[in-house]
């Protein structure tokens, strides 16, 4: 991409950069593979400003990886509830038993050796070998991506963004490289208006902020309505089937599909699930008949791994 005199200047102005203007952000504070690895996990197709409490509260119960390998699969997305893709949380179990059983607790130091591990993919390994292990490794998400494209002027394919990426590298300081370039595609080269004026590497850059607009992904409307059946201090929950391709396992309140304005409604809220926005009625009424659930007392709600949106539903009701 660019001569090894400019490829120099751009390692030195981005990390100049980086060391003055970073965020201040909980898994920033040592590089314990643990905490980049939990990190980069639950960062996967989530705002930042989104996971900062996961984080926090996730590493509150779950300390080490010996404690998070000897937990229930339940509790683990009892505390993930509410980030969304639960895969992610599944894949985080299975690798810390993994880690644990195979590895005596301790990390894989390599890009190759992470990649065994369930659930973390070549961007992944990459991030967790260079920032917590120092492995001359790069890194291509979709900051690194849009960063690469504006810099260097024109399309790249996947196989030309990795390798410009590793060209780009700094091996003497691989993990803040890596971390300064996705820094810098997500505060300031981003994907609508760029803010060219902050942008340490404005000189080097040949787009200077244009770059092709994608076609903006179609999003589905659909309305939805839910049963909020209560007791003294106990809700109606009923179980996604195991089998189910979405959230498999979770507690929610049951749907209804009472339109007749005889129930009362307790309240109305917007959701969104990957592509599609939901317009949610909560409607105080008892559950369809015939369905199996079961009636979960409030003290034990935070326990139990509830749908992303039952959870919203039942802060907004002020149940929990």
């Amino acid at each position: 991409m660019f001569k090894p005199r400019r490829r120099e200047l751009f390692r030195q102005q981005l990390l100049q950069w980086y060391d003055s203007q970073k965020r201040d952000l909980p898994w920033r504070v040592d590089r314990d593979p643990y905490h980049v690895w939990l990190s980069e996990i639950m960062l996967q197709q989530t705002r930042v400003a989104a996971v900062v409490d996961y984080y926090q509260r996730f590493l509150r119960r779950f300390p080490t990886v010996e404690r998070l390998a000897s937990a229930r699969l339940a509790s683990v997305l009892a505390v993930w509830s509410g980030l969304g893709y639960y895969r992610r949380a599944r894949m985080l179990h299975e690798a810390a038993r993994k880690i644990v059983k195979e590895y005596a607790g301790e990390f894989p130091r390599t890009a190759e050796g992470l990649r065994e591990l369930p659930g973390i993919g070549r961007y992944t390994s990459a991030a967790i070998a260079s920032i917590a292990f120092g492995q001359p490794v790069a890194v291509v998400d979709g900051n690194v991506e849009r960063v690469l494209q504006r810099v260097s002027g024109r399309p790249l394919s996947a196989g030309a963004r990795w390798q410009s990426a590793e060209e780009l590298l700094s091996t003497a300081r691989p993990g803040d490289f890596n971390q300064a370039m996705m820094e810098l595609g997500a505060t300031v080269c981003l994907p609508g208006q760029p803010t060219c004026h902050a942008c340490p590497v404005f000189e080097l850059c040949a787009t200077r902020g244009a770059i092709a607009k994608s076609k903006k992904e179609s999003r589905q409307k659909r309305d939805i309505s839910y049963a909020l059946d209560r007791r003294p201090d106990a809700v109606f929950l009923v179980q996604r089937s195991p089998a189910a391709t979405l959230m498999p396992g979770m507690w929610e309140l049951p749907e209804t599909s009472s339109a007749n304005g005889v129930a009362t409604q307790a309240l109305t809220l917007k959701h969104a699930i990957t592509v599609t926005d939901y317009s949610v009625r909560v409607l105080h009424e008892p559950a369809p008949s015939g369905l199996k659930g079961r009636w979960v007392p409030d003290s034990q709600l935070a326990r139990l791994p509830l749908t992303g949106l039952t959870r919203k539903i039942l802060r907004a009701a002020e149940i929990i």
